[in-house]
């Protein structure tokens, strides 16, 4: 096995090992890639195996052994996983090859297949199929379940547009198939030694918001490179299809003072809190961040905690002018499709001073270049503007959202002049797990991506006139 333990040849499911015999007294075994004595290397599949006997001694010795090797990128597509397949309702299967045809054929075609379903028994998995016909086209089924959060079925296309029979051949709300003959469609060619390489690109399009300072997006990036060869001769070789996720690069941490502290809780009951050994912190595209800003070290109840303004930069200078707004005047910004939602608190809550917090859900984004349309890797910081106000009979202290939130028109200058700045130097990072395909060299290859959010976060103390009061400075040193 991967720890180097010897083990008898013998049928095993749950490690994916199926011995036979034969009449010649020879076994055939069959051995899964993710089974209990496979292990991946250099691009390749290995496993160890031995013959065993007995010495003069009687002592069992390997009197030979012989490394197998499978490269990992074998051009024949593998049958989906049980998961894959299962993962797929049966109102939502999309027929792979028409009836009648044998489980072997179909899953030689990388689908799925179901005895039981007499009306579509081979049906695509919850993944990409792609292989290349006999016939001489591209056929190609993507699930919307190939990305997190989910792509977009309608933005999916090819890379070259919709022209004339270049649209899905078959769609319904889980999957979009393309079938498409090689010479058509922005299709590439070239012949390296004996193959004629044929080669294509399915993108999905993004909905970019874009406000008066900045552009942001929360769907995901797909990007997926099909590649056909065909050897000049004449026989066929199929397609191998994989999916690559991006690793998540280093966390980042600087000290330092504040006397409003804003912090992550963990979920929405905001009983738990993601503490310093828990970064990086993973998040996605759209995932809620659980938002807390609270007053330190005071215990007058009568102090409310006001947030005027939070915003995202990609720096944490708050006044640079690529921002987002979150908040606007106390208020979700409406110019967002996925608006941020204020947290209400009460006795009820248990907190001992509630007034001295302010809680909200944001959902994660990522800048987008507002030119180019591209994303814009690096750091991302929350800012927000705040204020303490004393509560009396003349000041409720209370904000008071309109129906539609705050527009675009409030959110330009968040910052008001001789506001004083208090940053917590803790920041959290966010990873998306972003999904990129390619299979342009030998087959497959990942493809970098922006792919971070890094959430650094940022507590401003504003001046306030009459009935407000601000809350005297205290330092934390937090590390």
């Amino acid at each position: 096995d991967t720890e180097g333990k010897a083990h008898v040849l013998q049928n095993d499911s749950e490690c994916g090992l199926l011995v036979s015999g034969a009449p010649d007294g020879s076994r055939k075994v069959l051995v899964s890639y993710t089974g209990c004595y496979v292990f991946e290397w250099d691009g390749n599949y290995l496993m160890l195996v031995g013959l065993e006997g007995a010495d003069d001694a009687g002592q069992k010795v390997l009197h030979e052994e012989k490394l197998l090797r499978c490269p990992a990128d074998l051009p024949a597509l593998d049958a989906p996983s049980r998961g894959v397949c299962s993962a797929v309702l049966s109102q939502d299967r999309l027929l792979c090859a028409s009836s009648p045809i044998s489980q072997g054929d179909c899953e030689e075609r990388g689908c799925c297949y179901d005895p039981r379903d007499r009306v579509k028994p081979c049906y695509f998995g919850n993944t990409v199929t792609a292989h290349c016909t006999p016939g001489g086209q591209f056929s190609i089924a993507v699930s919307r379940d190939v990305t997190l959060p989910p792509i977009i079925l309608d933005s999916v296309q090819l890379a070259s547009g919709r022209s004339t029979g270049c649209v899905p051949v078959m769609k319904n709300n889980v999957f979009v198939v393309y079938q498409f003959p090689l010479s058509a469609c922005g299709t590439t060619f070239q012949v390296t030694g004996d193959q004629a390489i044929y080669e294509n690109e399915l993108v999905a399009s993004r909905d970019v918001k874009t406000g008066s300072l900045g552009s942001v997006t929360r769907d995901s990036t797909f990007r997926l490179h099909v590649r056909c060869s065909y050897s000049i001769t004449g026989s066929f070789i199929p397609l191998s299809v994989q999916v690559f996720t991006l690793p998540p690069l280093p966390a980042v941490s600087q000290p330092g003072p504040l006397s409003l502290e804003l912090r992550v809780a963990s979920d929405g009951s905001y009983t738990s809190y993601y503490a310093d050994s828990d970064y990086p912190v993973v998040k996605t595209l759209r995932d809620p961040v659980y938002a807390e800003v609270k007053v330190l070290q005071r215990t007058d109840p009568d102090l409310v905690l006001v947030l005027h303004h939070c915003w995202a930069t990609p720096s944490i200078n708050p006044q640079q002018q690529l921002q987002w707004p979150v908040l606007v005047d106390g208020c979700p910004y409406a110019g967002d499709n996925y608006q941020t939602q204020l947290v209400p608190l009460s006795l009820a809550s248990g907190l001992l001073f509630p007034s001295h917090y302010q809680r909200f859900t944001l959902y994660t984004f990522t800048f987008v270049d507002s030119i180019s349309q591209e994303i814009i890797s690096g750091l991302v910081y929350l800012h927000c503007s705040a204020s303490v106000c004393h509560r009396s009979v003349q000041e409720s202290c209370t904000t008071t959202c309109p129906a539609r939130a705050r527009g675009k028109r409030s959110a330009e200058h968040p910052l008001k002049d001789g506001a004083s700045h208090v940053s917590s130097k803790g920041p959290v990072i966010f990873l998306q797990d972003e999904l990129r395909w390619d299979t342009a060299k030998d087959g497959l290859a990942p493809v970098p991506a922006a792919a971070t959010w890094v959430l650094g976060f940022a507590a401003v103390a504003t001046g306030a006139a009459l009935c407000v009061v601000l809350v005297a400075a205290v330092l934390r040193q937090r590390k």
